[in-house]
């Protein structure tokens, strides 16, 4: 298999421009952590939940993931984080905080101080001059030069990416900080993130780090460093999910053995094809192979990372995508897969053992922590559950003139399972929930009136703050949501014809997660007490030697270690 990837003089001139060295790589530090851990290999599946975990173990559909489980921790009980979307619950995983902390509750949410971007993103958040406050904020594909390529425009290879795929004049932007070229400062990914990660706390100690993600934007896994890069990843790669499609000639998938030089290049992106996003994947996991080597994701000399991973997306894709009328997902309420799904875990599992064979390969098994989970889950399992309401909170909301224009007009409302939502400054917020308590549906004055937004739960105020820092006027946090909404189970607001599921939401299905911690000198332990993926920063820093309390999320949340490692 052909591990390597296309590397330019481009990949060679990107990695001059930004503090990213990988020749400096090999004066990293060679951790020596509690019990013999050198390093943390952190795997996000997105999308599996703790079930479907459980059900292929059970049948042996995936063997590399019951193996690994045999020498370590299951937690049946895991949740991720609240809303449960890629971007929260990513930082959920590296700062061991909640939006609360970290600041983050979606990939495409609000900022009540922040301007908007320089120019128009690619997904429609709109431009505007420094002196109007209040933006949408956007950190996914929108943000790249060009995002219909897998290197999102960056000056890289033709599978390359990476944070300068990012277009500044794309980033919303701080009034209060002056910029000769921007007008104001772009908030860059990583410096929009309120609490430090594990990246920089390994990286302050001399380690050397690695991460691989869908979107350049996810670099937020660094954690602020006041620049325009994210230095605290020292080998960071995303070629972007959302670009179109390309023939990949020497990628083939691991498991179901797919030769990718057999897609036909198309305008659609890689979550539209069920076998598509397998080579997407594929992609990062040589990436992976080629750090356990010793190399950079692209092939050159550097160290072992003491801190490294990737998030797969083909078991979120194969839960909620319906292809020419053919649907992924479950045939039933016990999760058992269909075949199109059935395929994305196995081939996840094929991956995960090309990767421990590599460190067994290595000599590096018994000293690398692995910690497998998911970003988020995906609802509704029972897809005899999926339901389309004939509204939605923000339309309703939106034509009341309660939205910002830029919610109504522009890239669209935070609205998949769940619906955040921000007002106008100085709307009044009791009077936008009567709204939606009115239609909330079902009509009991009139039982054969169109059932409404179909709402379960409505959250503002004093609920809200339960689990958030309060927005105004009850409180000052500029990010927090004035309403959340959660819908009933399996209902879905985003009005795709090619989705069955989605997540973000509170609900089961969206935040019971897979969560295992494995080593060969682990013994087999199930844990059914509750746990949560915050958990999982502090657990690692613990088991590198490093202090968790060093991570200001673990200080101001009072995240506990994760249970019953028995290292």
């Amino acid at each position: 298999m052909l591990r390597t990837l296309h590397f330019t003089a481009a990949c060679l001139f990107a990695a001059s421009l930004g503090s990213l060295s990988y020749l400096a790589a090999e004066d990293g530090r060679d951790f020596e952590g509690r019990n013999g851990i050198h390093r943390v290999l952190l795997i996000s599946i997105d999308g599996m939940h703790a079930l479907d975990y459980e059900n292929c173990v059970k049948t042996g559909t995936c063997p590399n993931l019951a193996a690994l489980g045999k020498h370590g921790v299951t937690y049946t009980r895991a949740s991720t984080s609240k809303p449960s979307d890629s971007f929260p619950g990513l930082m959920a995983l590296v700062t061991g905080a909640s939006p609360k902390t970290h600041g983050a509750f979606y990939d495409v949410a609000y900022d009540r101080t922040l301007a908007p971007p320089q120019i128009t993103t690619g997904n429609g958040v709109a431009g505007g001059p420094c002196s109007q406050i209040g933006t949408r904020t956007e950190y996914e594909e929108g943000d790249d030069f060009d995002q219909t390529k897998l290197n999102g425009g960056g000056p890289y290879g033709p599978t390359g990416g990476g944070y300068l795929s990012i277009n500044p004049a794309r980033l919303p932007r701080d009034p209060n900080k002056p910029d000769k070229t921007y007008g104001c400062a772009p908030v860059y990914p990583w410096n929009f993130i309120r609490a430090n990660t594990i990246y920089g706390v390994v990286h302050a100690a001399n380690g050397y780090t690695a991460w691989s993600d869908k979107h350049g934007a996810y670099a937020a896994v660094s954690g602020p460093t006041g620049t325009a890069i994210p230095s605290n990843v020292d080998d960071y790669y995303s070629p972007d999910v959302n670009s179109n499609q390309v023939s990949l000639p020497g990628i083939i998938t691991a498991g179901t053995n797919f030769s990718c030089k057999g897609i036909n290049p198309s305008s659609n992106d890689w979550t539209t094809d069920f076998q598509a996003i397998q080579c997407y994947d594929q992609l990062k996991v040589n990436a992976i192979l080629n750090e356990i080597d010793g190399k950079t994701h692209d092939g050159l000399k550097a160290q072992v990372p003491n801190l490294f991973g990737m998030n797969f997306q083909a078991v979120s894709v194969g839960e909620k995508l319906i292809e020419n009328g053919v649907k992924g997902g479950y045939t039933n309420a016990a999760g058992n897969p269909t075949a199109e799904l059935l395929s994305e875990i196995k081939f996840v599992d094929a991956a995960i053992g090309q990767m421990t064979d590599e460190l067994q390969e290595q000599h590096l098994l018994d000293s690398t922590l692995i910690i497998i989970t998911a970003k988020h889950g995906q609802s509704p399992i029972d897809t005899n559950k999926f339901f389309e309401p004939s509204t939605t909170p923000a339309t309703l909301l939106g034509a009341a003139g309660l939205l910002p224009d830029s919610e109504v007009n522009g890239i669209g409302s935070t609205e998949d399972d769940i619906s955040l939502l921000w007002l106008n400054h100085g709307s009044d917020v009791p009077a936008a929930v009567a709204i939606l308590e009115a239609n909330a549906g079902p009509n009991k004055a009139n039982p054969s009136a169109p059932p409404g937004a179909a709402i379960g739960e409505i959250f503002y105020g004093p609920s809200l703050g339960t689990m958030f820092n309060l927005p105004p006027p009850y409180g000052t946090d500029s990010r927090t949501p004035d309403i959340i909404v959660q819908p009933n189970v399996g209902v879905i607001y985003s009005g795709s014809s090619k989705k069955q599921e989605e997540h973000g939401g509170f609900a089961h299905d969206d935040t019971n997660v897979m969560l295992l911690v494995s080593n060969p000198n682990l013994d087999t332990v199930t844990v059914t007490s509750a746990v949560e993926t915050t958990q999982v920063a502090p657990t690692i820093l613990y088991y590198l030697g490093l202090d968790p309390n060093s991570l200001q999320g673990v200080q101001k949340e009072g995240t506990p270690l994760l249970p019953d490692i028995g290292l």
